[in-house]
Parts: structure tokens; C-alpha cells; sequence
């Protein structure tokens, strides 16, 4: 018996042990961002795992004026929030319309969201320009945000799929008979069952729309425009890389993303696990 005893606490001990390896693995980065935030540009060069010598809180002042912060948060707070509507609802709507009402065209849209799911970005990346620029849309957060739509419906539809074909159509029925209209049956029936899901698909999209660079690099050009991540990016030239003053910028950029995560992760593994249980 005490052998088995100690069998169990060591293989319980050996599992810790990995579990906070793996832990402290991940919160590495975070280290190495947080202490190099604070620290002049030579330290930074010189031992970028070593704390700093002085504290240089100036450098957060410093980025947050070079990178004209409030505006680039408005920006990417602008397209983050309509994106994420957009996407929520269309998504939402086409997925009821292919599982309720089943016929060819349906079948196939629903296997071009599939398609466009596995299509590299960078496949369509020229096409999409070209789009943008023939409907008047390029250097502007509209142009943005409808890109963003585009993009992100696919994978919305297919998460919502699989879950409305778990909602009893009897509620569907009883309310038809009531007298409630398609679209009253949908928003107010099928949608508020859809709650996990929909919180799942936001706070994955929303690190999707917030952090994404290369989209808003190749469709705005003009400054007003820029959101974070391309602010961040005019630290990082050729010829000089300013680490001084785009760590404190990546802090501050990654604050109001981390806030949504913690507040919405019950909500997340809800939503992962009703998606896997009944799609």
C-alpha cells in the first residue's frame, strides 16, 4: 500500500512538474515583452532576458504619441466591432437558411464556405484588391470591414451549422402556427439558443480582427486610417528597428483583446463544447 501510495505521488508530482514547465513556457514571451517594454533601446540590445536598470516608463508616452494611439484604437475598435456584427449575423442567418431549407444551391453555398476556409489568404489576396478598388472601398475602414466579412462568414456558417440542426424544428412549427413571420422565428427563437456559439465565434474573431496585419496593410494606405497593428509596424523600418518604443505599443495594443478573453472565456469553452457535442 505505501508503495502504491508513493507511486501515485510521484507520478502526481511528475505531472505537476510539466504542467507548470509548460505553463511558464507560454508565459515566457509575456515576460520578455513586459521587461523590455520599460528598458532603453541599448539594454534592449544588449540582454534582452536580463531586468532592466531603470524603469523607463517614458517609452509607453513616447509610443503612445508616435503611433497617434487614440486613433488607431478608434480605427481598430471600429473594424473589430462591425466586423464582428456583421460576420455574427450573416453567418448566423445563411447557416439557418442552408440547414432549414435544404436544396441544391444551399448544398453548394455551403461548400463554397468549406472551400473558402481551406483557400490561403494569399490566393485570393489580389482578386480581393481588385474588387475593393472597382467598388470604391480601398483606403477606408468601410472597404476594411467588408473584406472582413467576406472572410470571416465561412467559418461562421459552418460553426452555426451544426449546431442549429440540434434545435428542435417543434419550436420552429409551434411559433409558425402562432403566427410569428421567418424572420421573427429566427431572432427570436433560434438566435438567443445560439448564445454559446455566437461568444465562441466572437472572441476568435476577435483576435482575428484585431492583431490581423496584412489585410489592413494591403487595403489602407492613408494614415488617418491605420489601425494598431500597422501603427506598431512604423517602429520597424530597414534601416532602424525601434524596440524601444513598439514593445510598450504591442502592450498597450494586446490590453483591450486580453480583457475580452478573460471575460468572455466561460463563454468560450461553452460554446467549444456544445459545438462539439451536438454538431
Amino acid at each position: 500500500m505505501r508503495n502504491l501510495r508513493s507511486a501515485r505521488s510521484i507520478s502526481l508530482a511528475v505531472r505537476m512538474i510539466i504542467l507548470i514547465a509548460i505553463v511558464a513556457m507560454f508565459l515566457l514571451p509575456f515576460y520578455f515583452l513586459l521587461i523590455n517594454s520599460v528598458k532603453p533601446l541599448g539594454e534592449i540590445t544588449k540582454d534582452t532576458a536580463a531586468l532592466p536598470s531603470v524603469v523607463k516608463l517614458s517609452n509607453y508616452a513616447e509610443a503612445y504619441d508616435r503611433t497617434d494611439f487614440p486613433r488607431a484604437f478608434r480605427n481598430s475598435l471600429a473594424v473589430t466591432i462591425f466586423s464582428l456584427f456583421g460576420v455574427v449575423m450573416f453567418s448566423s442567418m445563411a447557416a439557418y437558411r442552408i440547414v432549414r431549407y435544404p436544396s441544391k444551391f444551399n448544398n453548394l453555398a455551403y461548400a463554397l464556405c468549406l472551400a473558402e476556409m481551406i483557400i490561403p489568404f494569399q490566393v485570393i489576396m489580389i482578386p480581393l484588391v481588385i474588387v475593393l478598388d472597382a467598388l470604391g472601398l480601398m483606403n477606408s475602414i468601410p472597404g476594411l470591414v467588408f473584406a472582413n466579412w467576406g472572410l470571416g462568414v465561412a467559418m461562421g456558417v459552418f460553426m452555426f451549422s451544426g449546431f442549429i440542426k440540434s434545435v428542435p424544428k417543434d419550436l420552429e412549427e409551434a411559433a409558425a402556427i402562432e403566427g410569428a413571420g421567418e424572420l421573427r422565428i429566427f431572432f427570436r427563437i433560434v438566435l438567443p439558443l445560439l448564445k454559446s456559439i455566437i461568444f465562441t465565434l466572437i472572441i476568435l474573431d476577435t483576435f482575428w480582427f484585431w492583431n490581423d496585419y496584412l489585410l489592413p496593410l494591403i487595403v489602407i494606405s492613408r494614415p488617418q486610417f491605420r489601425t494598431l497593428p500597422i501603427a506598431i509596424s512604423s517602429f520597424m523600418g530597414q534601416y532602424s528597428l525601434r524596440w524601444d518604443l513598439a514593445l510598450p505599443a504591442l502592450t498597450m495594443s494586446i490590453i483591450p483583446a486580453a480583457i475580452a478573453f478573460f471575460i468572455l472565456q466561460k463563454n468560450i469553452v461553452a460554446g467549444l463544447v456544445a459545438g462539439a457535442v451536438k454538431g
